[in-house]
């Protein structure tokens, strides 16, 4: 699971617990400028992963790391797809950060009121 907080100017995302093993990550950090919103999405698990490099990906498990996919880098951080939130990000080294928060709701309100389009 990650926590997603705002610090400033930046969106931070902390991997928590062995997480950070998984995704080998422990925190990300992007500019609010570089975000271009959120969105609750649990269906987004049974997509395409495309190409691990480096991460892990265990099928009904965890899907944790960097993947690519049609010319993007995608990070994921998902366990439990019903609490899946995908944060679009722009002139970024992801396109897509795709994790697993505790309140999606409260995550995606968070990031849209912060965000800038």
């Amino acid at each position: 699971m990650a926590e997603v907080v705002i610090d400033g100017s930046n969106l931070i995302v902390r991997m928590e617990g062995l997480d950070k093993l998984w995704a080998l990550k422990s925190h990300l950090s992007i500019p609010l400028a570089n975000v271009r919103g959120a969105t609750i999405d649990p269906g987004i698990v049974k997509e395409r992963k495309g190409i691990r490099a480096p991460g892990t990906h265990l099928p009904g498990v965890i899907t944790a790391g960097t993947f690519h996919i049609d010319g993007e880098r995608v990070f994921w951080d998902v366990r439990d797809g019903a609490k899946a939130v995908v944060i679009e990000l722009t002139d970024e080294r992801y396109a897509r950060l795709i994790v697993e928060v505790d309140d999606p709701a409260a995550t995606v309100a968070l990031i849209e009121s912060r965000c800038v389009r």
